[in-house]
């Protein structure tokens, strides 16, 4: 991830709870690195286990990612770059509408 996107994707998580006063203690491993294992097991289609050692270890990379996916924050992210994307394209937020191809969808008999 390069220094550009990192700003667009840092400003878009959410902020830690340590960050806010709210209890728990600091977290072990950079959000950027954590992130770049994940884009990096995503894109390559690679099973955890096999991150190269260049990356946190694979357990703790595993464990952000299921913790954040549980608290629904991998969605929010999603959503947050996107009505960024789009707002600098010069369109709505949100889209306003879906198109789904007869690839995608099974016709009934």
């Amino acid at each position: 991830m390069t220094d550009a996107q990192w700003a667009v994707v840092r400003d878009a998580l959410p902020v830690p709870a340590w960050m806010e006063r709210r209890g728990r203690q600091p977290e072990g491993y950079c959000h950027r690195q954590v992130l770049d294992a994940v884009f990096y097991v995503t894109d390559n289609g690679i099973k955890w286990r096999a991150m190269p050692a260049d990356f946190p270890a694979w357990d703790r990379v595993y464990a952000f990612f299921r913790r954040w996916r549980k608290q629904g924050l991998v969605g929010e992210l999603h959503d947050r770059l996107r009505g960024r994307v789009r707002t600098a394209q010069g369109r709505d937020r949100e889209p306003s509408a879906g198109i789904i191809d007869s690839q995608s969808v099974k016709a009934s008999a």
